[in-house]
């Protein structure tokens, strides 16, 4: 089953900006034959920029998923702009689940450019959500020929056609000769359960990144107005000292998550001491990200909060998962 919801891969368009125009039928119809039209059905959800897609549209996608395996699909194969691709494939893997593969994937290039990389990226993401080898391997994105997991990947470029890498582990595998090869051994996430719809509509999470000199003005208010608050550190997990209390006090009255906005790597526990490093505001409250960087650990986060964890749950979901 292929599910549709627009992005740059289904965008067609003229002097005034290219526009999501084509379902799921023509990007099938853009493979010349190459993916068997018995074997592969489509249902088009939506058709709208990747920026202007939501965690409900995420959970839609989720149910219409498992409707289609429960009706007999060997995979799943969700079209989207890649935008959001990075988050959106890392909400669905900790939502999927059933064993059947469920493969995200977009296009960097549009069809109205000499060299679109969609419908080979569509092409390999069917093949490797009916490959059997890619089953319980929770959610993955399939751009280039890569194969990469859901919590890894990142868009690191904003046009190349390479964009999507994962830094701190590399593709776990690879379509090749039409044939998806796994080089790494990545399961699929636990499945996180108990999650109200309307819960996750009124939990709000801010994503705060500090930067050079960084005043914190912004901070104190957000006690006032949201339930969980992620902060993207220098390096290893370091804020300005001045700032060590400010965030600590909201660790006081919400979950409050330490990541890196470094690209790659961990952050650390127990390392530095100084005022503002990641050992001070441990002490503080703030629960380590761990491998999961700021935009994903604000998913997890959220998704956490809709489904009434605390301090403590949120924080032995970021040890596991991070």
């Amino acid at each position: 089953m292929v599910l549709t919801l627009g992005g740059t891969i289904s965008m067609t368009g003229d002097s005034g900006g290219v526009v999501s125009r084509l379902g799921g039928a023509d990007l099938l119809a853009g493979l010349a034959g190459r993916a068997d039209p018995g074997r592969v059905q489509v249902r088009d959800l939506r058709a709208v920029p990747s920026a202007d897609l939501s965690f409900s549209d995420i959970l839609d996608v989720a149910g219409a998923a498992r409707a289609a395996v429960a009706d007999g699909a060997c995979g799943v194969v969700v079209v989207q702009g890649t935008d959001t691709l990075e988050e959106t494939a890392f909400l669905a893997g900790l939502i999927w689940d059933r064993p059947e593969p469920l493969v995200l994937t977009g296009a960097m290039r549009n069809p109205t450019l000499a060299s679109p990389d969609g419908p080979a990226n569509l092409l390999a993401a069917i093949q490797v959500a009916a490959a059997a080898p890619a089953r319980g391997r929770g959610a993955l994105v399939v751009l280039g020929d890569e194969i990469h997991a859901a919590r890894h990947v990142r868009k690191s470029h904003s046009t190349s056609t390479g964009a999507f890498t994962s830094p701190d582990l590399g593709p776990v595998g690879r379509v090749t000769e039409g044939i998806p090869r796994f080089t790494a051994n990545v399961p699929g996430l636990p499945p996180l359960t108990g999650i109200s719809r309307d819960r996750l509509a009124a939990v709000r999470v801010a994503l705060y990144t500090v930067t050079l000199d960084d005043d914190g003005v912004l901070l104190p208010g957000l006690a006032a107005t949201h339930h969980g608050l992620v902060v993207a550190g220098f390096g290893v997990g370091h804020v300005p000292g001045a700032l060590a209390p400010v965030l600590g006090d909201l660790a006081a009255v919400m979950p409050v998550v330490l990541a890196t906005r470094a690209g790659a790597g961990p952050v650390l526990a127990s390392t530095y001491g100084s005022p503002g490093s990641e050992r001070d505001l441990r002490a503080r409250g703030l629960i380590g990200a761990g491998l999961l960087h700021p935009y994903k650990a604000r998913v997890l986060l959220r998704l956490l909060l809709a489904a009434g964890a605390g301090r403590e749950q949120s924080a032995a979901a970021f040890a596991e998962l991070g």
